[in-house]
């Protein structure tokens, strides 16, 4: 039953059947294409912007209850942002056509009923060093203007983006600048486009319809564990997957895609692609009355060619789950959110600190003169957050190595978390998985994943990596490095915690990669790492 008064929505608890035109993940695709579109430019300079801008002409726009914000009008509309400052962005999917939009019926529009299950913002500041993402839980519980409380998705169902946008001001407190709603045709579009993207996939995804009754029916999904080039369909699939996930792991999943494919997106791979990409954005994505100008989208293609070099930080959404009348939501105080939405529009920078030395503070020696870098002392690990299942590790990759599928050195994990365990190894799952992995160049390099899980209820799932693809994209950029056991590990951070955390030989390269949301701390990460044992070398 319906949880507010005078609602027309049913209750959505649990998956959503493939029937009922469940919503994509795309919104993704907002920010990626802003940035694909501003990258594109920058071989040319600004001067090209203005261009850009033309072509795009202005997009489609939302309904015009999505404008500029000012004065009374302002709860109806987005906030003004003047040229230099930051923005935050708004990104919605929705299943909605665009092409019955633009046919300007408005009982065709009431009559299409669309869906936005994800919101997602990103905040672009010329004055930060990293690009910051909050994903805000579809079934987050909230009290709809005029409608009472429900969950955060019906906001969309009921009133679109403008009840959307007015929902989320209110629950955060924070100012929106500009509304984008992309559909999961344009994100297919833009994936292949910007030659695929390489990601690092935690365990097996599985969904077949094949003998399941159309009341239990979902999307289908087919995709292995383990780092690989997703494409069109199969990478829409991925992010919009929900059957067995929470919200909160979806949106990490989201964020780590948007991540690879930003961090992917480069100059020379997309500048032949400028007039497919500004087609994509025209078709796929609707945006809020500033954008509907020629000047209003230039500015913001100037923020962003500035910021597109910038890492994106994910901000997680402190949320719990809790069920009130049969109803399942994700729960929040003020006081989390509050300290959340510092987090987004002010984070910590990835920059260390610079000390001026004396000398050359007295001397007046050139700032720029190069330096060697120090080295970082050895680390110490605090072993006791770990098991040691040495053993148990050598039994799980025996038969893979006896097989002579790998023929470079096989690392596997002999410390795990004290929770932890090695999923299963199945005939469909199998623990290792041994696989071919292309480079760009089409270039064959042998691969293996081992999978452990860490939470299935929370859905979380650890991996080791090894692969003899020494410079995959995903090492591009390492925040910093440490010695552990001898070993100089690289070190990629999410915010304050470690992501992954990877190692090089002359042959491979091996990295342990955090759950999605990140649930090991550093000195497990570390400790993991660091205890990669090579399988017949034997150790205690």
């Amino acid at each position: 039953m319906s949880v507010y008064p005078n609602s027309p929505l049913a209750p959505d608890d649990g998956p959503p059947p493939l029937g009922r035109n469940q919503i994509l993940k795309a919104l993704l695709g907002g920010l990626a294409i802003v940035l694909a579109v501003a990258v594109t430019t920058a071989t040319a300079g600004l001067l090209q912007i203005k261009g850009v801008a033309d072509d795009i002409g202005g997009l489609p726009g939302l309904d015009t209850v999505i404008g500029e914000g000012d004065g009374a009008q302002k709860d109806q509309g987005v906030d003004r942002a003047e040229a230099g400052d930051p923005r935050t962005f708004l990104l919605l999917g929705s299943d909605r056509r665009y092409s019955d939009l633009k046919k300007n019926n408005k009982n065709l529009r009431r009559s299409l009923p669309a869906r936005s299950d994800t919101m997602m913002l990103v905040r672009v500041d010329p004055d930060e060093d990293v690009i910051t993402v909050l994903s805000i839980p579809r079934d987050l519980k909230v009290t709809i203007p005029g409608h009472g409380t429900s969950k955060l998705n019906d906001a969309y169902s009921i009133g679109g983006p403008a009840l959307t946008l007015e929902t989320l001001r209110d629950v955060l407190g924070i100012e929106i600048n500009h509304v984008l709603n992309v559909n999961f045709g344009g994100f297919r579009k833009l994936v292949t486009t910007v030659g695929c993207v390489y990601a690092d996939i935690d365990r097996r995804y599985y969904h077949s319809n094949v003998g399941v009754p159309p009341s239990q029916q979902y999307a289908e999904i087919d995709i292995d564990p383990g780092y690989q080039r997703l494409c069109g369909q199969k990478a829409l699939d991925y992010v919009r997957f929900r059957h067995a996930d929470n919200d909160l792991v979806r949106g990490a999943r989201q964020q780590d895609f948007l991540r690879a494919m930003k961090d992917q997106v480069g100059t020379s791979g997309l500048a032949g692609d400028r007039d497919k990409l500004l087609e994509i954005f025209k078709e796929s994505v609707q945006a809020d009355g500033q954008l509907k100008s020629v000047a209003g989208l230039e500015s913001v293609l100037k923020l962003a060619l500035f910021s597109a070099g910038k890492p994106v930080k994910q901000v997680p959404f402190p949320g719990s789950f809790a069920e009130e009348g049969g109803v399942s939501y994700v729960t929040s105080d003020d006081a989390a959110i509050e300290r959340t939405v510092r987090r987004f529009e002010d984070p910590p920078s990835l920059q260390p600190a610079k000390k001026q030395s004396s000398s050359s503070s007295s001397t007046g020696a050139s700032s720029s003169a190069k330096k060697k870098p120090k080295r970082k002392k050895a680390a110490k690990i605090d072993y006791s957050l770990l098991r040691n299942v040495r053993r148990e590790g050598e039994d799980l990759v025996a038969n893979t190595v006896a097989s002579g599928k790998v023929t470079f050195p096989l690392y596997f994990p002999t410390r795990i978390t004290n929770s932890g365990r090695f999923t299963t190894n199945q005939p469909n799952d199998p623990n290792p998985r041994v696989y071919t992995l292309r480079d760009r160049a089409g270039k064959k390099h042998q691969a293996y994943r081992i999978v452990m899980l860490q939470n299935q209820l929370e859905g979380q799932y650890v991996g080791v990596q090894g692969t003899t693809w020494r410079t995959p994209p995903l090492l591009k950029r390492p925040t910093s490095t440490r010695v552990v056991n001898g070993r100089r590990l690289l070190l990629f951070r999410d915010g304050e915690r470690l992501r992954f955390v990877a190692w090089r030989t002359k042959r491979a390269v091996y990295w342990v990669s955090n759950s999605l949301t990140t649930n090991l701390s550093n000195d497990q990460m570390l400790g993991i790492a660091a205890t990669l044992g090579r399988f017949g070398e034997g150790g205690k």
